[in-house]
């Protein structure tokens, strides 16, 4: 299959996500001077915390050559043992320390929590994988060629429904002053169906968020019972996650300590995204996390500890992404997964999430080695950032220690 890609904020490392104008990349640096004159604190004046290793240099560098405000990053080996880091300031304003293991919004990461549910319904004899969502949610996904009575779940968590992206209709009003608005999930449903059909379904591969706000609704139909509900009973109290959560409705701030979020205005400057309604993320993006706690969910996951033998493998079972913009060589996307082969010949399962001020990239291999990057900025302020942070990602995980 082709893979057809379209601009949104909530992406994983395959989503090609929007990048800032050119002319905001070269200005950046001639900018920094005016942020500094403004009150702010460059970021590469701030110390760092954690070993003095490759990780901590990498963050280093993500602040001081890439611009990022912030850098974090939690490494879990096989023996327990962690170690965590951080880089930069936590407000540019001010000059706050970064804290450590601080809370993060997760974006699309929130899509694995969302698919372990939904297969946990599937292990219950509840949710048949190949079965047409229409079965779930009758007469709701309808539209110019697209049927929900041929669109399967499986093809939801996938990507290969075919579904238009809703966020290709907010893109630019969730990193401005319409961050702060609320969005009811059908209301979301009906702006990705108010455009044609990408492909007939199975056909083709093109990252959607309207196929997991689908993957919600189903959740909450199947079990009568809130969605954040079940993301907290049968995820994340079930491993105890002690600083991940789905924010309420209005809750536009992030509970426990944390760096603040930006994204880089047209001009090149930084602005400070850090409170935003999230419900127009919802299923697809909404959660709150941690470095910490995203090691914690994909090794308990890849660890058999939320799933049957069964549904695990069909999470894991991938579909081939060629390559392009913004997706690593060799990639392939599962079930809300994603398996991508490390510079050193291994292979890391995650995901990962770029929303309105932050960009995580979570992942362990098969030996068990967990490794979380977290940026506060969703784009990079400099051209080459995203990418620095994603070899950051692939060199610890390729650590031997």
């Amino acid at each position: 299959m082709s893979a057809r890609r379209s601009r949104h904020p909530l992406g994983g490392r395959a989503a090609v996500t929007g990048t800032p104008p050119r002319r905001a990349l070269a200005l950046l640096l001639a900018t920094a001077a005016a942020l500094g004159v403004a009150g702010t604190v460059p970021a590469a004046a701030a110390p760092s915390a954690g070993p003095k290793d490759d990780v901590r240099a990498g963050l280093e560098r993500l602040v001081k050559e890439d611009r990022y405000p912030a850098a974090m990053a939690a490494v879990s080996g096989p023996d327990g043992r962690v170690r965590n880091y951080t880089a930069g300031v936590a407000d540019l304003r001010t000059g706050a320390k970064v804290p450590v293991d601080g809370q993060v919004r997760a974006g699309s990461n929130t899509k694995t929590f969302v698919a372990a549910v939904v297969l946990q319904l599937v292990g219950e004899g509840k949710v048949e994988l190949d079965a047409p969502i229409d079965r779930y949610l009758p007469g709701l996904v309808r539209g110019e060629g697209i049927d929900g009575r041929v669109i399967t779940v499986r093809q939801l968590l996938q990507h290969t429904s075919g579904l238009p992206n809703f966020t290709d209709d907010i893109f630019d009003a969730v990193f401005g002053e319409g961050r702060h608005r609320y969005y009811q999930p059908r209301e979301l449903v009906d702006m990705a169906l108010a455009h044609k059909a990408l492909f007939a379904p199975g056909t083709d591969w093109s990252y959607s968020n309207t196929n997991y706000i689908l993957a919600g609704l189903l959740i909450e139909k199947i079990t009568g019972r809130p969605l954040a509900e079940q993301l907290t009973k049968r995820v994340i109290d079930r491993i105890g996650l002690r600083h991940t959560y789905f924010p309420a409705v209005g809750d536009e701030g992030i509970r426990e300590p944390h760096p603040h979020g930006y994204t880089v205005r047209p001009d090149g400057s930084l602005s400070d995204v850090t409170d935003l309604d999230p419900s127009w993320g919802w299923a697809a993006g909404q959660l709150i996390s941690t470095p910490g706690d995203l090691n914690r969910f994909f090794s308990a996951l890849m660890g058999g500890r939320l799933l049957k033998p069964a549904q695990l493998a069909e999470m894991r079972t991938t579909v081939k992404v060629p390559d392009g913009p913004g997706v690593p060589k060799g990639e392939e996307h599962g079930l809300g997964l994603i398996r991508r082969p490390l510079s050193c010949g291994k292979v890391v399962w995650g995901h990962g999430g770029a929303t309105p001020g932050f960009h995580t990239f979570p992942g362990v291999t098969e030996d068990g080695r967990a490794v979380t990057v977290a940026v506060t900025a969703n784009l990079a302020p400099s051209p080459q950032g995203a990418e620095h942070a994603q070899a950051l990602f692939d060199e610890a995980l390729c650590a031997k220690r």
